[in-house]
């Protein structure tokens, strides 16, 4: 009885706390202020642990295999842990709010990343890839901490919240691989190979990111907009045509959002992935390797801030648009540049990182603007484990790919298919557009 009664007082202090905010549009505002700091200072740790396996995690795994063939399986382990682990956020999320649910996803991307450390050391092949399965919840919960920004944004607000949130995962993305060395040369210090110093980084900055959430994100963003979207629902009960077009108006948003996010991420991954292999086999060392896939990282993240601003202004469409183009320039370069000239090889990844970003906050932004708070971190988690398994699925074929043929056959046809994107999009647009007719 006793326990029951602390469960009922607990739940009538989370209602009163849930009205205080519901009731003034000033509150809210000062929640989503401080949501966004919280979820600044997770993603800058969290950053930092995203890039160590996108680092090394093929470079180890050519070590220990011995062959460039199945160097694209770690990103593609990774990727696959991370799409079951957006499942599994998404619906937790969606029950215990976002506190929760992705404070619970970076520990468990910590261990994970303590456990690459382990087998590392035992040079054990299939304990590594469990490890980066694990591993992989990390990522996910990376990427959808960007959402827990939006959940008290207005529809203006929304890209811009996005962007913040992925700009500061900047700082600890970008510091990441430029500790490789330094990591590299502690792990030999304590007896471990120089490839686990980036996971022994990685575990400690998915720690910290989940502590941070666990202990600050209070209130929950998720269960305040939730109780706001219930009110709202009860006052404009009735308005069934409003609804109908409002459900075909959401829909087309999950399809071209999801559509944006799938593309732009598996042709990111396919390229990425190879990049460091490909430097090796022209003589770059393991900085030099750092160096280009911190400036990917940075690309990826950086221009976040500027990018939510415009898809806000000009539009979602006309920058995943832009993805595309931007994607297709980056691999063009990457097909031509000597594979000796490190300026070039910059100059493409960072241009692979950027069109990711167009696309993937436009995609981001698109997917937020098709979900209610009722069912958004389900819907939100099952549209990322796409995203996920796009990218593994880049990862897995990449290393395939350059085996059989070159990397410069891998980058020309990632920049040809990031241009599908525009069609796709046109496509989906008309027939959500003649869909609306219709119901009207």
């Amino acid at each position: 009885m006793e326990l029951k009664h602390e469960r009922v007082s607990t739940l009538q202090k989370k209602s009163n706390e849930a009205e205080n905010y519901i009731h003034s549009p000033a509150e809210q505002q000062r929640l989503y202020k401080r949501t966004l700091f919280i979820v600044v200072i997770s993603q800058i740790f969290g950053g930092a642990g995203l890039a160590a396996g996108v680092t090394v995690g093929a470079l180890l795994a050519q070590e220990m295999l011995g062959t460039d063939r199945y160097a694209g399986i770690p990103a593609a382990l990774l990727t696959l842990g991370s799409a079951l682990s957006a499942f599994l956020i998404g619906r937790f999320s969606e029950r215990s709010g976002r506190r929760l649910g992705l404070g619970v996803g970076f520990l468990v991307g910590g261990i994970g990343a303590i456990g690459v450390v382990m087998v590392a050391i035992l040079s054990n092949v299939y304990l590594l890839f469990v490890s980066l399965c694990i591993y992989g919840a990390g990522t996910a919960t990376n990427l959808q901490a960007r959402y827990a920004g939006t959940d008290l944004a207005g529809p203006t607000q929304r890209a811009t919240a996005i962007s913040i949130a992925m700009v500061s995962t900047t700082f600890g993305a970008v510091a990441g691989p430029n500790v490789v060395e330094p990591m590299g040369r502690f792990a030999l210090s304590v007896g471990a190979p120089a490839l686990a110093g980036p996971f022994m980084l990685g575990a400690a900055a998915f720690i910290l990111a989940g502590l941070v959430l666990l202990v600050f994100l209070r209130p929950d963003p998720l269960l305040i907009a939730k109780a706001w979207d219930r009110q709202q629902t009860k006052k404009s009960a009735g308005a069934d045509s409003l609804a109908a077009h409002s459900s075909v108006h959401h829909n087309h948003g999950l399809i071209v959002g999801t559509t944006v996010m799938v593309l732009t991420q598996l042709v990111m991954v396919a390229i990425m992935t190879m990049t460091p292999i490909h430097m090796k086999h022209h003589g770059h060392g393991l900085g030099e390797v750092g160096l280009v896939i911190g400036i990917h990282v940075g690309a990826m993240y950086l221009p976040s801030l500027f990018t939510g601003m415009l898809v806000d202004r000009i539009g979602r469409t006309t920058m995943a648009y832009s993805s595309g183009v931007t994607l297709l320039a980056a691999g063009l370069l990457a097909a031509l540049a000597p594979g000796d000239s490190l300026i070039l090889l910059i100059v493409a990844l960072a241009l692979l990182g950027l069109g990711w970003n167009l696309g993937f906050i436009s995609g981001t932004a698109l997917i937020v603007d098709g979900t209610s708070p009722a069912t958004r971190a389900k819907t939100q988690g099952t549209l990322d484990v796409l995203t996920a398994l796009a990218g593994a699925s880049g990862g897995a074929l990449s290393g395939m790919v350059v085996a059989s043929s070159s990397y410069a056959v891998l980058s020309y046809a990632g920049g040809f298919l990031s241009l599908l994107l525009i069609p796709v999009v046109i496509w989906t647009r008309r027939k959500s557009a003649a869909k609306q007719t219709i119901s009207m």
